[in-house]
C-alpha cells in the first residue's frame, strides 16, 4: 500500500493546526484549507506501508538483540539502527513526527463522506422536529397550548402528547429500528476503539465478554423486562416511586444523571482523538462541533430522531469496522496469517481461573461481574427501557431484546477481531512504543490509515463510523436525561401540570444544557488513561447501587424503602471511594498489569531508541495487591452486592415490607408465588362505578 506526502508547507500547516487555539472558526478554516491543498498540491514523495518512505540510496547498519524475559517484564525485541547517507542523497529515514504529520491528511472525498453523515443526522432531526410534527398537528388539530389532564408522563397520558412523542416516540416504533438504535447507543466509540486496543494490549481475555451478553440478555428477558413493559412507564424511576416511594425515586434519578455525566465525556473523547490522529485537528476544536450537531437533532427531533439517526449510524459503524477487518486481513496474507501471528505472540489467552478479585480479568470476574455489569449498563436502565417502551407491546419488546443481543454480539466480535488484525499488522513495529500512537486508543485509526488510506472515501467512512457511535451515545444519553429530569425531578415539584408548549421547552432546555456541559468535561477525561477501563470504572459508581435497587425491587418484595436507601448510600460511598482511589493510582503508575509482548525490530522509520527502551523495559507489573487493584469488571457487581447485603441487614432494624399490600405487577413473575393470594370478585361496570361513587355502600 502506498500513500502520498504533500509539499513541506502542508506538513507545517498540519503541525500549526494542532497548536492553533481551539475555536470552531479555526476548525472550519483548517478543513477548507486541507481540502484545497489536497486538490492542488502535487505529490513529491512516495510512502510505502506505514512510514516506509522511498528515498535515494542509503546504507543502513542494524544491530539487533533480544532481551531476556523475566517474570513481570514484557518480552521484547529491540533494534539499534544507524543510517549512513550516500553521497548522492541527502534524505534519511522519516521520523515519527514526519510520519504522524503525513498521516494527518484527509482527501476531499473523505471530507465529503464525513460531512454527509453529519448532514444526514441534522436533516433527520429537522424532519421529525418540524415537518413531521407539523403534519401531525394538522391531522389532529390539537392546540399546542392545550393542557394534558393526566400530566406529562405515565400510563394515563394521551398517546399524542408532546412528552410521550418526544420521549418514547408515541409507543409506535418498529422492532428493527429500535434494535439498531440500542446497538448504536451502547456500542459507542469506547467499544469500537477500546475493544480492539484491549485485545492488542492484553490479548483475547476481554473477548469472553461476548458470553456474558447472551447470559445478561436471558436474565433481563425473564426477570426485568416483563415488569417494566407491563407497567408502561415513561421513566424507569417512576417504578421506584411505585415500589419504594419518592425518596428512592429521587435518589435513583440523581444516580442516573451522575452516571451519565461521567460516561458521556468519555464517549465524546474517543472520536475526538481519532479525528486528531487522521487530520491533526485538536480535540478541543472538534468536540464542540460534535456536541452542537448532536444537541441540535436530539433537541428538535426527540426519540424518533434519535432512533432513526441511530439506524443510519449503525450501518456506518458496521461498514467501517468490516472494511478495516477485511482489508487488513487481506494485506497481511489472509485469515491464517492473522491467527498464526497472534497465536505465536500468546494473544489467544483466556481469563485466569482464579478467585483472586485483584486479577485484572479472571474467568469469575468476566462471567459473573461482566454479566451483572451488562444487565445494568445495557439491559436494565433508563436508556434501554425507554427504547423498549417505545414499542407497541411486550411481545415486540421481547423480539427487540433478542435481535439487539444478536447484533451486539456480532459487532463486538468484529471489534475484537480488529484487535487481532492490528497486532498482525504491527507485530514487529509497535506504534505505542515508538510514539507513533500518542495514546493506545489511537491504534485503530493508525490501522485504518494504513489499510484504507489509499482508497478515497474509506478513511472518511471509518472516522464517520467512530463519530456515529459517539453521536448515538450522546444523543441517547441526552434524551434519557431529559426524560428523567423532567419526569422524576421537575414534575413532582409542580403544583399543576405543564402545558404542551411548556413541556416541549423544558425537555429541549435540558438537552441543550447537558449537551454543552459535556464539552467541558472532555478536558478531564483526556488525562485519565485507557478509555475502556475508565468508562467501566466511572459508570460503576452509579450503576452498582442502581443494580441493587432494581434487583431488590423486582426480586425481594420484603425489603422496604428505608432499608434500600441505607444500602444504596453505603454502596455509593464505598464504591465511589474505591473507584476514585483506583483511578488516582492508575494515573500515578501504581497499578500496572501484565501486557502482551511487542517488538520494534521491524520498524522502517527513525525513533528515539532511549524512549523505546524505557517504555519497553522499565515497565513491570505492580506486585502489591489491595482493594484498589480490584478488577474493573467487579465494580458494578460489588456495588449491587453491598447495596443488597446492607439493605437486608438494615431490615432487621427498620422492619420488613408488608407484602400483603404489594401490587403483584411490581414484582417479577417468578417471585409472585411468594406473595399472599388475594381474593377477587367479578363485578360489572355499573356496580364498579357505584362502589367508587359511594365506598360505604353495602355489597348487594
Amino acid at each position: 500500500m502506498s500513500t502520498t506526502i504533500q509539499r513541506e508547507e502542508i506538513i507545517m500547516d498540519a503541525v500549526e493546526a494542532v497548536n492553533t487555539p481551539p475555536t470552531v472558526v479555526n476548525a472550519i478554516a483548517q478543513t477548507v484549507q486541507s481540502i484545497i491543498s489536497s486538490t492542488t498540491a502535487k505529490a513529491t514523495t512516495s510512502v510505502s506501508g506505514l512510514g516506509s518512505i522511498s528515498t535515494a540510496a542509503a546504507t543502513t547498519t542494524t544491530t539487533s538483540g533480544t532481551t531476556d524475559t523475566t517474570e513481570g517484564t514484557i518480552p521484547t525485541t529491540f533494534s539499534t539502527t544507524t543510517t549512513t547517507i550516500s553521497s548522492s542523497s541527502m534524505t534519511e529515514k522519516p521520523s515519527v513526527s514526519d510520519l504522524s504529520s503525513a498521516l494527518q491528511h484527509f482527501g476531499i472525498v473523505d471530507y465529503l463522506v464525513f460531512i454527509a453523515m453529519l448532514v444526514v443526522c441534522a436533516v433527520i432531526g429537522f424532519y421529525f422536529g418540524f415537518i413531521e410534527k407539523k403534519k401531525k398537528q394538522q391531522n389532529t388539530q390539537l392546540p399546542t397550548d392545550e393542557k394534558d389532564g393526566a400530566g406529562t408522563a405515565g400510563i394515563e397520558e394521551r398517546r399524542g402528547s408532546e412528552a410521550l412523542d418526544y420521549l418514547v416516540g408515541g409507543r409506535k416504533m418498529k422492532v428493527l429500528p429500535v434494535s439498531l438504535s440500542l446497538v448504536a447507543s451502547f456500542v459507542s466509540g469506547i467499544s469500537l476503539l477500546g475493544t480492539s486496543t484491549e485485545i492488542y494490549v492484553y490479548g483475547t481475555q476481554y473477548a469472553f465478554i461476548l458470553v456474558t451478553l447472551a447470559i445478561s440478555g436471558m436474565i433481563s428477558w425473564y426477570i426485568f423486562l416483563p415488569v417494566f413493559c407491563n407497567l408502561q412507564l415513561t421513566s424507569t424511576y417512576e417504578y421506584f416511586k411505585l415500589r419504594y416511594g419518592s425518596s428512592i425515586r429521587n435518589f435513583g434519578a440523581v444516580l442516573f444523571v451522575i452516571g451519565m455525566l461521567l460516561w458521556l465525556p468519555v464517549a465524546l473523547y474517543v472520536p475526538a482523538i481519532t479525528y486528531n490522529q487522521v487530520t491533526g485537528t485538536s480535540i478541543h476544536v472538534i468536540t464542540p462541533i460534535v456536541c452542537i450537531i448532536c444537541t441540535f437533532y436530539t433537541c428538535v427531533g426527540g426519540l424518533k430522531a434519535v432512533i432513526w439517526t441511530d439506524v443510519i449510524q449503525s450501518f456506518v459503524m458496521y461498514g467501517s469496522i468490516l472494511a478495516v477487518c477485511i482489508k487488513g486481513t487481506y494485506d497481511v496474507g489472509g485469515l491464517g496469517v492473522v491467527l498464526q501471528r497472534n497465536e505465536d505472540s500468546g494473544r489467544f489467552n483466556a481469563p485466569e481461573w482464579t478467585w483472586d478479585p485483584t486479577v485484572r480479568l479472571s474467568m469469575v470476574s468476566v462471567i459473573v461481574g461482566g454479566t451483572l455489569h451488562k444487565i445494568q449498563s445495557s439491559d436494565v436502565n433508563q436508556v434501554s427501557i425507554q427504547r423498549f417502551l417505545s414499542l407497541p407491546s411486550y411481545k415486540h419488546a421481547k423480539q427487540c431484546m433478542f435481535l439487539y443481543t444478536v447484533l451486539l454480539i456480532f459487532l463486538l466480535s468484529c471489534c475484537s477481531y480488529m484487535g487481532l488484525v492490528t497486532y498482525a499488522v504491527y507485530q514487529d513495529c509497535d506504534p505505542i512504543s515508538t510514539g507513533l500512537a500518542k495514546a493506545s486508543d489511537q491504534l485503530p485509526s493508525l490501522l485504518m490509515m494504513r489499510t484504507l488510506g489509499s482508497f478515497p472515501g474509506l478513511p472518511g467512512l471509518f472516522v464517520a463510523g467512530v463519530f456515529s457511535a459517539a453521536l448515538s451515545s450522546l444523543s441517547t444519553g441526552l434524551n434519557s436525561m431529559a426524560c428523567v429530569i423532567s419526569q422524576d425531578v421537575v414534575r413532582p415539584l409542580l403544583k399543576k401540570p405543564l402545558t404542551e408548549r411548556q413541556t416541549g421547552l423544558l425537555l429541549r432546555a435540558i438537552v441543550v444544557f447537558f449537551g454543552l456541559s459535556c464539552m467541558g468535561l472532555v478536558n478531564v477525561v483526556e488525562k485519565l488513561g485507557m478509555v475502556l477501563q475508565l468508562a467501566t470504572t466511572t459508570s460503576a459508581v452509579s450503576m452498582g447501587p442502581l443494580l441493587g435497587i432494581y434487583a431488590m425491587g423486582v426480586c425481594l418484595p420484603w425489603v422496604n424503602a428505608k432499608s434500600v436507601m441505607t444500602g444504596s448510600l453505603v454502596s455509593f460511598v464505598v464504591l465511589g471511594w474505591i473507584c476514585v482511589k483506583a483511578q488516582l493510582a492508575q494515573m500515578q503508575g501504581e497499578i500496572r498489569y501484565p501486557k502482551m509482548p511487542v517488538s520494534v525490530s521491524g520498524c522502517d522509520y527513525a525513533f528515539d531508541n532511549a524512549t523505546v527502551w524505557r517504555t519497553l523495559h522499565e515497565y513491570s507489573p505492580s506486585t502489591d495487591r489491595n482493594i484498589y487493584h480490584l478488577s474493573f469488571f467487579w465494580y458494578t457487581a460489588l456495588g449491587g452486592l453491598i447495596c443488597t447485603v446492607v439493605a437486608l441487614l438494615a431490615s432487621l432494624v427498620f422492619g420488613w415490607q408488608d407484602v400483603s399490600e404489594m401490587d403483584p405487577a411490581l414484582v417479577t413473575p417468578c417471585m409472585r408465588r411468594f406473595l399472599p393470594k388475594k381474593q377477587y370478585e367479578a363485578v360489572d361496570l355499573e356496580e364498579l362505578f357505584r362502589r367508587k361513587a359511594d365506598p360505604t355502600a353495602e355489597k348487594p
